[in-house]
C-alpha cells in the first residue's frame, strides 16, 4: 500500500469507529507553539496546575513520546448535546454531560491502532487523550482541521468548537494533509467581550488562572477567591461561555455518539437537588462522569460560592 492508501484507509477507519474528524501532519517540533508555551508558563498563566510545566520537552517533539515518530494523526469527536440543563440549576460544562470522554475515546484509539497494525503491520504508535503532555490543538490546527480561536479553542469552520481531540502519534510516513487552516475569527472578539472573568487576552492568549473552568474544576483543596466572586453566572463546574457566544458554534449539532447523552441527573437536577446530594450518590450517580473530577468537596465548595455570590 502507498502512504495515500494508508492514509486514507487510516481516515476510514477512524469515521467508521465514530471519529467525526481525522487530520494528518508531519511529526516535526512545535518551536513556535513552545515559546508561545513557555511565556504562558514564566506568566504563571497555569496557576496551581503545576503538571503544565513537566515533559516540557515531550510537549513540544513527538519524537520524545514515541521513538521515530514520522506522523501524528488527529482526531475529533463532537459532544454537543441535543438536550440542555434548566436555565436555573447551577451550570454545568457541556462536555461534561455525558461519560468520561477519556475512557470512550481512549477505546476507540485503541481500536484504530489494532486496526491500523492489521492492515500495515507491527508499527510503532501511541493515543493520547488530554492527560497526556501533547499539545493537541496545535497539531489539529496543523492537520487542516481548524484554526485557534481567540479563546484559545480549535474552532472548525463547518462544525464550530464542541469537540475533544485525541492524538495519535505513530512511525510510518502517511500522506500530509494541506497547512494550518485559514483564521476566520476577523474582528470579531465575543468570547473576549463575554469572558465573566476575564480570563481571555489578546493574541489568543488566555489566562488560565483566572478560567472559571480553573477555579471549578483544577483549583484544589482551596477556597475560591474573593477577587472572582459574583462573575461565576452560576457556573458549578466548568464554562462554555466562550463557546456559546461564537457564531461559528451556530453550526453545530448534535453528537451521534450515544455515550455522550447526557445522564439525567445532569439535566433534570435542580439546585436543592445538588445541596441535598449525599457523597454517597455522588459517587454512585457521577462514578462514569467527568464531573467526578471535581469530587464530592469541590463540588459542595462550587455550590457554596455561586450561591453566596449570585
Amino acid at each position: 500500500m502507498t502512504s495515500l492508501q494508508i492514509s486514507n484507509s487510516i481516515k476510514n477507519t477512524a469515521k467508521n469507529i465514530g471519529f467525526d474528524y481525522c487530520g494528518i501532519a508531519r511529526a516535526t517540533p512545535l518551536d513556535d507553539d513552545a515559546r508561545r508555551l513557555e511565556i504562558w508558563l514564566r506568566k504563571g498563566m497555569h496557576g496551581s496546575m503545576q503538571y503544565m510545566e513537566n515533559y516540557f520537552d515531550m510537549r513540544i517533539d513527538p519524537s520524545k513520546l514515541v521513538q521515530g515518530a514520522k506522523s501524528v494523526i488527529t482526531l475529533m469527536m463532537n459532544y454537543f448535546p441535543a438536550s440542555q440543563q434548566k436555565n436555573e440549576a447551577p451550570k454545568i460544562a457541556k462536555y461534561a454531560y455525558g461519560k468520561d470522554y477519556h475512557e470512550v475515546i481512549r477505546e476507540k484509539l485503541k481500536q484504530l491502532i489494532a486496526l491500523i497494525k492489521l492492515e500495515v503491520g507491527d508499527i510503532n504508535g501511541r493515543g493520547f487523550v488530554d492527560s497526556a503532555p501533547v499539545l493537541e490543538r496545535a497539531w489539529a490546527q496543523k492537520s487542516g482541521l481548524g484554526w485557534i480561536g481567540k479563546n484559545g479553542n480549535l474552532i472548525n469552520k463547518q462544525s464550530g468548537s464542541f469537540f475533544f481531540i485525541a492524538t495519535l502519534i505513530v512511525d510510518i510516513e502517511l500522506e500530509y494533509d494541506a497547512g494550518v487552516a485559514k483564521d476566520y475569527c476577523g474582528t470579531c472578539t465575543k468570547c473576549i467581550d463575554n469572558c465573566p472573568t476575564e480570563a481571555i487576552l489578546p493574541d489568543k492568549v488566555v489566562d488560565g488562572s483566572k478560567c472559571i473552568s480553573y477555579f471549578t474544576i483544577e483549583l484544589k483543596d482551596a477556597l475560591i477567591p474573593d477577587a472572582v466572586k459574583g462573575k461565576f453566572d452560576n457556573w458549578m463546574f466548568g464554562c462554555d461561555v466562550c463557546q456559546d457566544v461564537c457564531p461559528w458554534n451556530r453550526f453545530s449539532k448534535p453528537t451521534n455518539e450515544i455515550s455522550f447523552s447526557p445522564i439525567p441527573a445532569v439535566l433534570n437536577f435542580s439546585t436543592s437537588d445538588w445541596e441535598e446530594l449525599t457523597e454517597e450518590n455522588f459517587k454512585l450517580i457521577f462514578k462514569n462522569s467527568p464531573i467526578k473530577r471535581s469530587k464530592f468537596e469541590g463540588i459542595k465548595r462550587n455550590l457554596k460560592f455561586i450561591a453566596t455570590t449570585s
